[in-house]
């Protein structure tokens, strides 16, 4: 409910007409009062930090939009605390409690994560995650998927005596690629099932098979041609390598600091179901 009141409350302000700040002469600073309700002052630099935990999709509206909006709608949460300021509950308070370890933590880790990385620091992790990889060979075939072994002999006898391939796919091949001629596409091993892949490894391109059993039924397959996949470079895997590594930190970060924090764990019997039993914290 919190988070939709708020969403709700930005989208009206959001909607309402832009004037932009009243303010345009350099001097404003983040300490800057833009409101003040029941004495308490709402800032530049409340604006500031509030714009950094939008949803993207509202980051990239007009900073004059934004800004109104956002004034706004801290205006009206101020309004509502200071009303709930007088009632607040045990519940209330556990969740203030939460809220803020949650935003003090995520905000710690982001620091960890979003520090420069420097290319000595890229180029390890990749030569650590490709740096030992070899080339994948990749294949391409097509086939023509039959019920029976005699099918599939029949299927050999046409082609032999100059029947197209992919023809003869579409007209009597009982797989989903039939319609597309029998093709396949590129595929690497350990894609198929074993059998086949055995049938398509002993091929050289434009070689075709005997027939071939499978689970699926008898294939007379087709290699069209194969090559080498080299490793990704650098470059290409630049952002996967940047999110390892950005989480790497992060992870022996923590470990460091839970390992040296004071943490006890008192051994008590506890039924989990009592998570969802609010009259333990209600006053």
């Amino acid at each position: 409910m919190q988070k939709l009141l708020a969403s709700v409350s930005l989208v009206a302000a959001l909607a309402a007409p832009s004037f932009g700040p009243a303010f345009a002469d350099g001097h404003a600073s983040g300490e800057t009062v833009l409101a003040t309700v029941n004495g308490s002052d709402i800032t530049v630099g409340h604006l500031i930090a509030m714009r950094q935990m939008l949803p993207a999709e509202y980051q990239q509206l007009p900073d004059e939009v934004l800004f109104d909006g956002m004034l706004e709608q801290l205006i009206q949460q101020q309004v509502l605390a200071d009303e709930a300021e007088d009632n607040v509950t045990r519940e209330m308070e556990l969740g203030l409690e939460n809220e803020r370890r949650a935003f003090l933590a995520a905000m710690f880790m982001d620091d960890i994560a979003m520090a420069d990385l420097d290319d000595a620091e890229l180029q390890a992790a990749y030569d650590e995650a490709y740096g030992s990889v070899e080339p994948t060979t990749e294949y391409n075939a097509a086939h023509i998927l039959l019920e029976g072994e005699e099918d599939a002999e029949n299927m050999l006898a046409e082609l032999e005596e100059g029947a197209d391939f992919a023809e003869l796919a579409a007209e009597h091949s009982i797989g989903p690629s039939g319609p597309n001629g029998g093709a396949l596409g590129w595929f690497t091993a350990g894609m198929m099932v074993p059998e086949f892949e055995a049938a398509v490894f002993d091929l050289e391109p434009g070689e075709v098979s005997s027939p071939v059993q499978t689970q699926f039924g008898w294939h007379v397959v087709l290699l069209n041609e194969t090559r080498e996949q080299a490793a990704p470079t650098l470059e290409e895997v630049r952002p996967e390598l940047e999110e390892t590594i950005r989480r790497a930190r992060v992870d022996a970060r923590l470990e460091e600091l839970t390992n040296a924090a004071d943490i006890m764990r008192p051994e008590v019997e506890i039924d989990p179901a009592m998570i969802r039993d609010l009259d333990l914290i209600a006053e």
